[in-house]
Parts: C-alpha cells; structure tokens; sequence
C-alpha cells in the first residue's frame, strides 16, 4: 500500500503553512519506506492518492499549495502530463505545484513548462546545486521555472555541510536575478533559521516545522 506523507512548509514573513510537500512512502509490515522505485506506482495513481491527501488537509479551504515530486522518467511518461492537468482541475482551487527532481532537456523544460503554465500549475527545480542539477545543467531552464528549492540535507549527507553557506549565497543571488522564489530545505534549528534569514530567505521547511506525516 501506498500513501503521501507531507510536510510543511512555512512563510517565515507571517509564521503561516503556506503549503505542503507529499512525499511517496511504500508500507511494509508495519513499517512505512521510501519506495525502491517511484515509478513502482503510476503517475495515475499517485494523483488520486494526491486528490485524497488534499481533501483530508482542506488545501483549497486554506489557500494552500500542494508540491508533487516528478522524476525524469515520469515526466517523460506519454500519459504524465494529462494526468496532472486532470488532477489541478480535481483539486481546484487548490494550487498545484510540480517539483522536478531531476533536470531535463531545454526542450523538455520548454513544453512542459508551457503546457502546465496554462492551468495555472507551478514549476519548481528541486535540489539546485545537488546532484543532477548543478548551475550548470540547469541555468538554461530557469527561465521556465517559478521557484527552486535549495536543501541543505543533501550537502549534510554528502560530508559538505561547510559548503552551505557560500552555495546558499550564491542560490540567493540566482533567485534574485532570475525573479524566482526560493524556498530553504533541511530547516533544522535556530541557527539555520538565521542562515536563512541572513540571505533573505522566508520560505523554509524542514525538522524544525514538522517531519513528514501521515494525514
């Protein structure tokens, strides 16, 4: 069985959620995992799960955003891109938002782009500056995008936790020049609260607001 855990995300302008972002867990026994493959379970059907996950916390009552992870395989699925035009149209007027968790090609980032824009669909770049998604993969597609999400976890994990700040500094400036929002992952305590605060960063989410649970 499969189920979104969410986790919030916070405006530290007014302390409000602002939105959500589902994260896909598999239960096994009596254990909930990350699944081994997020392709394991359609595009399809992780919309309804989507659709009911948005109904059970009132999105659309509160004015709340909801954030759907999509990989390059699933994005390049023929039947992607229906599916989630179907879904914004279910949840209305919810907000949707569609995070690309890895980078694809300029005239993939183009279409897609266009296509979900017109239903009023945001476009987020997950994990800038990690991974797949250096600046340099992904400077061309920042254009079609509306927000990009730094996380600081991922350079925690790596062993490159003191690379944070000056990665974050130049994130920031990338933001501001290209007229994105920008939201901070891994949020764990006062002093990342700070960090944020010192580059002008109000959109947070991490440990220090909530972990990922069931709704």
């Amino acid at each position: 069985m499969y189920r979104f855990f969410v986790q919030p995300q916070i405006n530290q302008d007014d302390h409000r959620v602002f939105g959500y972002e589902v994260l896909l867990r598999k239960q096994e026994d009596d254990n909930w995992i990350l699944p081994r493959h997020f392709t394991d379970i359609s595009v399809a059907d992780q919309a309804k799960l989507l659709e009911e996950t948005a109904a059970s916390l009132k999105t659309a009552v509160n004015n709340q955003v909801l954030a759907f992870n999509l990989n390059n395989q699933q994005l390049r699925h023929p039947l992607t891109l229906g599916t989630i035009i179907a879904l914004k149209k279910r949840i209305a007027p919810a907000a949707l938002t569609i995070e690309l968790t890895e980078a694809p090609t300029l005239e993939e980032m183009k279409q897609f782009s266009l296509a979900v824009h017109q239903y009023g669909i945001g476009l987020v770049l997950d994990d800038v500056g990690t991974g797949s998604n250096t600046y340099q993969n992904v400077r061309d597609l920042l254009p079609f995008v509306d927000e990009i999400k730094f996380a600081m976890q991922n350079l925690r994990m790596s062993g490159e936790g003191d690379l944070i700040p000056a990665s974050l500094a130049f994130w920031a400036q990338i933001a501001r020049e290209y007229r994105l929002r920008l939201i901070l992952e891994g949020v764990e305590n006062a002093d990342d609260q700070a960090l944020a605060k010192q580059y002008g960063i109000t959109l947070h989410q991490g440990y220090l607001y909530g972990k990922p649970s069931l709704v």
